[in-house]
């Protein structure tokens, strides 16, 4: 028996106990014959559960924060070694345990990488601001003494007399 199918029985009813599209007109069965139903099985191959390996790969080689991707990577292995023995609802167990380790480790570095770019790009632009307001108060300070020494023209309040005449 195959491994990766599962055996699904599904009961047919006769055409005439299944209602019509009408529903005020039913049909009561049919004189001669059997009333009851058929049994056909029907095998319905269960599609294997993903095992999210690489993505855990990917966790663990450029994320591992708090060693999530390392984890994950355990029971994504789990999750493959379960599906290769059989055993699906393990692997279904496992797998969702590490796509939910995967999750949390890319928005936790989502987050991180974000936070590397917006924070010190705000650190440099609140820098400058600060930069201009003292090199634009600079300015006007010299600016400032250099009007008054040119006002003065150099008189310091006495004067000069030139004793040699």
């Amino acid at each position: 028996m195959d491994p990766c199918s599962t055996s699904v029985t599904y009961t047919v009813h006769p055409v005439e106990t299944v209602p019509l599209q009408d529903r005020h007109q039913v049909s009561r069965g049919q004189p001669a014959g059997p009333t009851g139903g058929q049994h056909i099985v029907v095998n319905v191959p269960t599609e294997p559960p993903a095992d999210y390996l690489v993505w855990s790969l990917w966790n663990f080689i450029y994320g591992n924060i708090c060693c999530l991707g390392f984890v994950a990577v355990v029971y994504s292995v789990r999750a493959r070694d379960r599906k290769l023995v059989g055993d699906q609802e393990g692997a279904r167990r496992h797998a969702s345990i590490a796509r939910a380790l995967n999750i949390t480790a890319t928005v936790l570095m989502s987050l991180l990488v974000f936070l590397a770019i917006v924070v010190p790009t705000a650190m440099i632009a609140q820098g400058a601001s600060y930069y201009n307001n003292e090199y634009n108060r600079n300015i006007n300070y010299n600016n400032e003494y250099n009007r008054n020494i040119n006002h003065n023209n150099g008189y310091n309040g006495y004067r000069y007399y030139n004793y040699r005449h």
